[in-house]
């Protein structure tokens, strides 16, 4: 995810990495010569005149920006939902470290803490994987050592195998003595919590936008800028490459960062960058632990995080 300071409006203006111009680039090139040859041929194909005029793409284009501002506003709700979730899975992992250091002081000594500290920040980081479907066994190994991270390589839904163990470990004979029953509900709240934001996240992952819905607007948005042109030509000559070019730009442009924020949990640039929430998650709950944090995630590239 692209993460940078305010900018004044004329280096907005030359803004290069974090937008979707690089990823545009062949269409906008493939409208200049399109344009061109209309220019050069004044509208014509195989020596017909095209009969377009400017008015009708001044109504169907107003029609099509209402189109792609409904798109893009089902996109970003898709990508708030993804951060609301990632939001409450902090909240809730800081909630039941701090529960069970404060509630169950006696009850578990220090390699007990870690357990509960490495189990939960485990959970994050499988979570982290799963929706990138990137290999976990890494960060698994670190923090719940190789014997517990080979019998969860088979574990199709990590995460949620991981927070039973929590629960197991918190509930079982063997593991943490809760004292009452009130203490283990208070407990099991925060493990339902973060099972229900991991449900979320892989909702979001697992139902994008409709691809009926999708395909529309892509050969509408293409259609449109094909034709262009052609209904420009007569009346802005020479200008048309330029004015097709900046139409193109702009509709072509809201289609792609619509189709990057729908999928808030890739690795495009304006997605999530989940690497930098699960180091927070992981900073906070070490903290609260009393242990050593590890250091923040730096840019990958001039404020550019993942």
């Amino acid at each position: 995810m692209i993460v940078r300071p305010m900018q004044s409006w004329f280096r907005m203006l030359f803004v290069w990495n974090g937008s979707v111009l690089q990823s545009i680039i062949p269409q906008l090139i493939f409208m200049g010569v399109l344009s061109s040859l209309a220019v050069l041929t004044h509208g014509r194909v195989f020596g017909e005149k095209i009969p377009l005029s400017a008015a009708p793409f001044t109504l169907f284009g107003l029609t099509l920006a209402i189109f792609l501002v409904f798109r893009n506003n089902a996109s970003y709700a898709r990508f708030t939902e993804g951060r609301l979730l990632w939001g409450n899975m902090l909240v809730s992992s800081r909630t039941l470290m701090s529960q069970v250091l404060s509630y169950l002081p006696e009850s578990v000594d220090e390699m007990g803490r870690a357990h509960v500290a490495n189990t939960l920040i485990a959970s994050i980081y499988a979570l982290k994987h799963q929706l990138r479907e990137t290999d976990a066994t890494e960060d698994l190994v670190r923090l719940l050592g190789e014997q517990r991270a080979k019998e969860l390589a088979h574990k199709v839904y990590k995460p949620i195998a991981i927070l039973n163990d929590m629960r197991s470990y918190l509930a079982a004979p063997n593991g943490v003595p809760l004292k009452s029953d009130m203490t283990r509900w208070m407990l099991d709240t925060q493990i339902n919590d973060l099972e229900r934001s991991v449900g979320g996240c892989e909702r979001i992952a697992s139902t994008p936008i409709p691809f009926s819905y999708s395909v529309l607007l892509h050969r509408t948005v293409y259609a449109y800028c094909m034709l262009l042109p052609f209904g420009l030509v007569d009346s802005t000559e020479i200008f048309t490459p330029l004015v097709c070019v900046f139409i193109a730009y702009t509709l072509i442009a809201l289609e792609a960062i619509a189709n990057e924020v729908a999928e808030p949990f890739s690795l495009a640039p304006n997605a999530l960058a989940l690497d930098v929430l699960t180091r927070t998650i992981e900073r906070s709950i070490l903290e609260i632990c009393g242990r050593e944090i590890p250091a923040e995630i730096t840019p990958v590239r001039p404020y550019q995080f993942t």
